[in-house]
């Protein structure tokens, strides 16, 4: 192989370690809670499929060209985020191929390399990967597994003698913690960032994926001054493979938005923007959503009721979100759960250590569970498995 003379971002951006863990737990035999992924029964194939057939039957040609971002689905996205009280007109949406990408925008828009910015201390890869991979100076924050990130902290990193460019933060059912920011908290983040004129990327794959409790608002609709960011995705709430998300932010800042993401792929499909409309426009959202989250609330009790019955005289805590996909689980001090996942494996259940999403390490007691894609007949058997690779750690052979 020449030896190429590589950037020091390609050196540096490592891959996701969760995505080598899920590369192990691909094995049809094994149970995974490891994936952030819908359930697969609840992949809307029929209903996508008549609607990709209307579109090109309709549209011909126009769907597979070239093409500005799809107007009415900005106009729907922007009336979407109004009865979240966040206002907003069209001309503020930014369509993204994923929320992801609204965070690789968004970290280029605000952040040289070795800028200082802001991230949970627990959080996201794909939050790391726009970060850290990118050579920013990043400042971590703790987060409370009740009521959401330290805000004392965030103020104690804003105050810091380098302002960070920006901060990131999930507000709803947070990866890996499942746990959503307070209103306390959210009122008081929107005040901070205003205040310090620092920009506050609100990633919200999550919130409609509520299946319990109250819906708070985002933070972007108390933010009256400009410094919240929003992000938003159909990943989690339609399906993965669309790959569309949204940028909501201010009008002064469209040319710059809009030339970045062009240098990075110029736009979206305009085949997927136009069948996730006519999904919406044929009445399919809405009974997809309320079946999706009905689903992820059997599957999460049926998960809460094995981690008491198999888990719990173990020692082991775990949090307790209202919506989301995830539970994250705290053991004893004594159990890394890095050496539990290899018993795991040899168990056939898959999970995500919590050390995969530590910024600077830690979280060897934690584990990442992920509850909507693995069936309800075989929550409990999982379950039961992670207790015995638990009770297989420790106890090792003689």
């Amino acid at each position: 192989m020449p030896d190429y003379h590589l950037s020091r971002t390609a050196r540096q951006l490592k891959r996701s370690v969760m995505r080598d863990l899920m590369s192990v737990a691909v094995d049809p035999r094994i149970i995974s809670l490891a994936g952030g992924l819908p359930a697969n029964d609840c992949v809307p194939v029929e209903s996508f499929q008549q609607c990709v057939d209307r579109v090109l039957s309709r549209e011909g040609y126009r769907a597979l060209q070239y093409g500005p971002p799809y107007m009415p689905l900005r106009e729907w996205i922007a009336d979407y985020m109004r009865k979240k009280s966040v206002k907003c007109d069209p001309e503020e949406v930014f369509i993204t191929n994923g929320a992801q990408q609204g965070l690789a925008i968004l970290s280029r828009l605000f952040c040289d390399p070795e800028d200082p910015v802001v991230i949970e201390s627990t959080t996201f890869t794909g939050i790391q990967q726009v970060t850290v991979g990118r050579r920013l100076s990043v400042r971590t924050v703790s987060t409370h597994l009740e009521t959401g990130v330290d805000v004392q902290a965030l103020e104690e990193a804003f105050s810091a003698a380098a302002s960070p460019k920006m901060a990131i933060l999930i507000p709803d059912f947070h990866n890996p913690l499942g746990v959503s920011i307070s209103m306390e908290k959210r009122e008081q983040i929107a005040s901070l960032a205003a205040r310090r004129q620092i920009p506050v990327i609100e990633d919200d794959p999550y919130s409609a994926l509520r299946f319990s409790g109250e819906s708070l608002p985002p933070m972007k609709a108390l933010d009256h001054e400009g410094w919240i960011f929003y992000l938003g995705s159909f990943s989690k709430m339609l399906t993965p493979a669309v790959r569309l998300g949204w940028i909501i932010g201010p009008r002064a800042l469209a040319d710059r938005i809009t030339v970045i993401r062009e240098a990075m792929d110029l736009e979206s499909s305009q085949l997927m923007q136009r069948v996730v409309m006519e999904f919406i426009d044929s009445g399919f959202f809405q009974t997809h959503l309320h079946q999706l989250n009905r689903t992820n609330a059997r599957r999460f009790h049926l998960l809460q009721e094995a981690l008491q019955q198999w888990l719990a005289p173990e020692g082991v805590q775990w949090t307790q979100p209202e919506g989301g996909i995830f539970i994250w689980l705290t053991f004893p001090q004594t159990v890394n759960t890095w050496k539990l996942f290899q018993h795991a494996i040899k168990r056939r259940v898959a999970f995500i250590p919590g050390g995969a999403f530590s910024v600077e390490g830690g979280n060897e007691n934690t584990a990442r569970l992920n509850f909507s894609n693995v069936t309800e007949d075989r929550i409990p058997e999982a379950v039961r498995h992670i207790a015995e690779a638990l009770h297989d750690l420790s106890n090792p052979p003689s």
